[in-house]
């Protein structure tokens, strides 16, 4: 009797721990926002379990019943989930699968779990249906932001990258041809600064779209960055061709874009365009040859097209090692300095030097000064080239003065950009004095360049250096569009005719006119005429002619350092 009630309560025990267990596992099913199957193959009997009503609203209560679940999903995950709801048939414990209900909104995984017995019969199989639409539509956000550019739309850079790799990929096998453009809008810094970043935003925007449109099976297109997009075109051939998007591109940009401020605005493009395998055989080479030749292109002005070919790869590459050793050379301060002498035409007096900065590279090659200033304007090291050539012709200057005791003008070249430096008139100024020059010793040579950049405040500027003294000369005249109403209202003191002038005045009556009107009108507003590039004795004599007050030029001396001028000229005085 005892052992009898010892089996009743280890068997009231377990009970109790087997319903425990069941109010357990209810409780959890109950509390999920999932759905479940279960599936018994020994009892040959199904159920649903939770919230089997929220998903699908229909009763399983044998396992035909399953099928009506595909009414309820959208057409093109059918064969997806047919697999994963008999993953007993394949011999597979676990799969899932994702599919959309009709509604079009609701994502749905559903996880498949098969129980085998020791003969791999299987015995159990349960199926829970999770609903993942936040999750999924997170992903796609985050899909979306790693492939699409949030501004245009397009794709962005990383995501262009990699499907210009598979199209390179493609035509290696294929033999076929591949075209990059690299398209760049025109001037839109100064968009961006004239209207506001908003309005520049639109305007990259109205841009993207545009370009969207070219967007097909065979064409890629990015907006790379900033006011930069990149298409490929995969085998360019009829309507797909360089010229046809080219020519469509520039069909459109003949007409103005509407902007939502109801501004009307006219946009222009520079194209650089590569292509696979003439240009390069590998992604990055093909669009890096491409902004190459972009650049080029914007150098050409305005709506221009530049196809990569081997000198633009040259004079690039040559252009990045110099820039390179531009930096070393800034930080050693690895320059020298020539001086041209300039003189008065009456009596061949000594007026003055201008101070050219020279360059000779480890080799001992020479660099001129035409290749590394433009560098040097776009890096920004032509601030502390700039301060180091005023420093140090300022400085050779007043030894010259208080050896000879000759006072002359040195001339000294101003970049545009160090003239829109708020302490340019300070630091000049500051040397000057440091070493005891007198203003109206030094001149600063500015160029149209200069005016054109920042009129109003490079204009102010100028009058306040003029106030202090400082003479103002307005070099290369006649070489740009509107040098003439420079000549009104700014505080110019010289004025040099371009050497381009010189050259031919003896040959070109057209020519000699020109020069003679500069020179007349130019000693009526008051100015001083200085010729440059003066290489004979006619053009000396010719100049003396016509009233122009000097010149420099190799017909009297060529640039010297400081050693040589003491030793041929400043020793004579």
């Amino acid at each position: 009797m005892t052992n009898l009630n010892e089996n009743v309560d280890i068997l009231t025990a377990r009970y109790a721990q087997i319903a425990h267990s069941e109010r357990m596992y209810r409780l959890i099913c109950e509390t999920s926002e999932s759905a479940y199957i279960y599936q018994n193959f020994v009892d040959d009997t199904i159920r649903t379990i939770s919230n089997w009503g929220y998903y699908f609203d229909f009763e399983i209560n044998e396992a035909s019943d399953m099928m009506n679940i595909y009414n309820f999903i959208e057409r093109e995950y059918a064969i997806a989930l047919r697999d994963i709801m008999s993953l007993e048939k394949t011999g597979r414990s676990e799969d899932s699968v994702v599919f959309r209900l009709f509604d079009g909104k609701t994502w749905v995984e559903c996880n498949a779990c098969v129980i085998y017995d020791e003969n791999k019969k299987p015995t159990d199989k349960i199926l829970r249906f999770t609903n993942i639409t936040k999750l999924k539509n997170a992903n796609d956000e985050l899909a979306y932001m790693a492939y699409y550019d949030i501004m245009t739309g397009l794709y962005n850079r990383n995501y262009f990258v990699r499907l210009l790799g598979d199209f390179v990929r493609r035509a290696e096998v294929e033999e076929d041809y591949i075209a990059v453009l690299f398209i760049n809008i025109d001037d839109f810094r100064k968009l961006n600064d004239s209207l506001g970043m908003v309005i520049g935003d639109e305007i990259v925007q109205t841009i993207g779209q545009f370009l969207g449109e070219f967007k097909n099976e065979n064409i890629i297109v990015s907006h790379f960055s900033g006011a930069s997009f990149c298409l490929a075109i995969y085998d360019p051939c009829g309507l797909r061709s360089i010229d046809a998007i080219t020519s469509s591109i520039h069909d459109r940009l003949k007409w103005p874009f509407y902007l939502s401020n109801q501004q009307e605005i006219t946009i222009t493009v520079s194209i650089g365009i590569s292509q696979y395998p003439e240009s390069a055989t590998t992604t990055l080479d093909l669009i890096n040859c491409a902004e190459i030749v972009m650049c080029k292109a914007r150098t050409m002005g305005h709506n221009s097209i530049k196809y990569f070919d081997a000198p633009i790869l040259q004079e690039f590459l040559q252009n990045v090692s110099i820039e390179n050793k531009l930096k070393e050379a800034v930080f050693n301060q690895n320059f020298t300095l020539k001086f041209q002498p300039q003189y008065f035409i009456e009596g061949k007096k000594l007026r003055g030097v201008e101070a050219l900065i020279r360059w000779r590279d480890y080799d001992g090659s020479m660099i001129s000064p035409m290749k590394f200033i433009p560098i040097a304007e776009k890096n920004g090291t032509i601030i502390p080239i700039g301060a180091w050539v005023m420093e140090e012709s300022i400085r050779t200057y007043a030894e010259w003065r208080a050896e000879y005791d000759y006072s002359m003008v040195l001339s000294l070249n101003i970049s545009a950009i160090q003239y829109a430096q708020t302490d340019f008139i300070d630091n000049l100024l500051e040397m000057i004095d440091r070493y005891g020059v007198k203003h109206d010793e030094i001149e600063l040579e500015i160029t149209e360049s200069i005016l054109i950049s920042d009129f109003r405040d490079v204009s102010e500027k100028l009058i306040k250096l003029r106030d202090y003294g400082i003479r103002i000369s307005l070099d290369d005249f006649g070489t740009g569009y509107s040098s003439l109403s420079y000549l009104k209202g700014l505080p110019i003191t010289t004025l040099k005719i371009d050497k381009s002038f010189v050259d031919t005045v003896l040959l070109d009556e057209n020519t000699k006119v020109i020069t003679e009107s500069i020179v007349y009108m130019v000693k009526k507003l008051g100015f001083e005429t200085i010729a440059e590039g003066v290489e004979t004795e006619e053009q000396f004599r010719y100049l003396e002619s016509i009233g122009c007050d000097g010149i420099q030029g190799y017909y009297l001396n060529r640039p010297m350092t400081a050693e040589e001028l003491e030793q041929h000229v400043l020793c004579y005085i």
